[in-house]
């Protein structure tokens, strides 16, 4: 065994407080949120059962916590209410607060307004 994959591995919780595994070395029947919901499930209020550790250098190591998959529960419908909420928020990040109009992508935070309002002097030497 590394010792990289021994300073993660801690399946009693002795070390970390809770059972740590070596990334891509949890056992069967837990999951990451993300793996959850590729399946249609959201943890529903459970609490954490473990963790995955990725080492990193000279940074600490990235989590992952996991969830046990027999206590998950169904992801909730969208609801036509909820859908029209999300699309009247994409739209006021595609438009642009300068010359209000859609863009046709997001604006970018760090220019504030679209690529067109941003460099106006480069969209007239094309």
């Amino acid at each position: 065994m590394s010792t990289t994959f021994g300073k993660c591995y801690d399946p009693n919780g002795s070390q970390f407080g809770i059972p740590t595994y070596p990334w891509r070395y949890a056992p069967e029947g837990l999951a990451t949120r993300r793996q959850l919901r590729a399946r249609g499930l959201r943890p529903g209020g459970q609490p954490v059962a473990a963790q995955v550790l990725r080492p990193r250098y000279r940074r600490g190591p990235l989590t992952a916590y996991l969830y046990r998959i027999d206590r998950a529960k169904p992801v909730r419908p969208m609801t036509p209410a909820k859908r029209a909420a999300l699309a009247k928020a994409m739209c006021a990040r595609r438009t642009c607060p300068a010359c209000q109009t859609d863009a046709g992508y997001v604006i970018p935070t760090s220019l504030g307004m679209c690529v067109p309002c941003a460099y106006p002097e480069e969209q007239r030497a094309v």
